[in-house]
């Protein structure tokens, strides 16, 4: 009947992962953890973000309390089909593709609505924002008479220069506390050293021989 080799090399591999000191489960996880981290920083694509403003501004009839309101109103249904139908003719990208880049922002304070895009194009997310805070304005225009508030875009969203997204250094050291964090678990659940591995083989106990038998027990019998 032949051995199950896997038997005598667990063991094995169990001690050796005994014997390494304990810092050393720690260095490789922060190691292992800083260059996947950098790694994923340099090869990943960057990305841009451009932010479009709307202002929501009061007729005659209305107050700066009810445009703070509206403009939250408008915050909320920035994303919803009938707006990016009409932007996505503007800025030349499927209704999925705004959905999926496009994110808004109100103020309790203030009647204004933020419309930010994000692409790996500086140039296509630019065209986004300002897609999406035209369309808006022009839907919400649509009901003034009814509102008495009306959308303004405040400013129009330029090209951003440089990319939002995490930088290889950034990503670098979140992998670093990551791997490090791992290490040190692992460190926590690794089987421990036992007292009879310490000693060594001194402890052991010594084999006893077994009695041996007389020459002459023979004749005795």
């Amino acid at each position: 009947m032949t051995e199950n080799p896997t038997r005598h090399s667990r063991p094995a591999r169990f001690r050796r992962l005994r014997a390494l000191p304990p810092w050393s489960l720690v260095a490789a996880g922060v190691l292992t953890g800083g260059l996947l981290g950098g790694a994923y920083g340099v090869l990943k694509p960057p990305v841009y973000t451009a932010t479009s403003y709307v202002i929501a501004v009061p007729t005659e009839r209305s107050d700066s309390a009810a445009a703070v309101g509206f403009a939250q109103a408008y915050g909320r249904v920035a994303t919803d089909l009938a707006v990016l139908g009409d932007a996505q003719v503007w800025a030349g990208v499927p209704v999925n593709t705004l959905r999926a880049s496009v994110r808004t922002a109100t103020s309790p304070d203030a009647p204004m609505v933020s419309v930010s895009a994000t692409s790996g194009r500086p140039a296509k997310a630019a065209d986004m924002a300002n897609a999406v805070a035209r369309s808006l304005a022009q839907h919400a225009n649509a009901t003034k008479a009814d509102t008495h508030v009306e959308l303004v875009q405040f400013s129009r969203a330029p090209r951003p220069t440089a990319p939002t997204s995490a930088s290889p250094v950034v990503t670098g050291l979140v992998g670093t506390s990551a791997g490090g964090l791992l290490g040190a678990l692992v460190l926590l659940v690794r089987p421990r050293r036992r007292p009879e591995d310490e000693a060594g083989a001194e402890l052991r106990p010594a084999s006893v021989p077994g009695p041996a038998v007389a020459s002459d027990a023979h004749g005795q019998l």
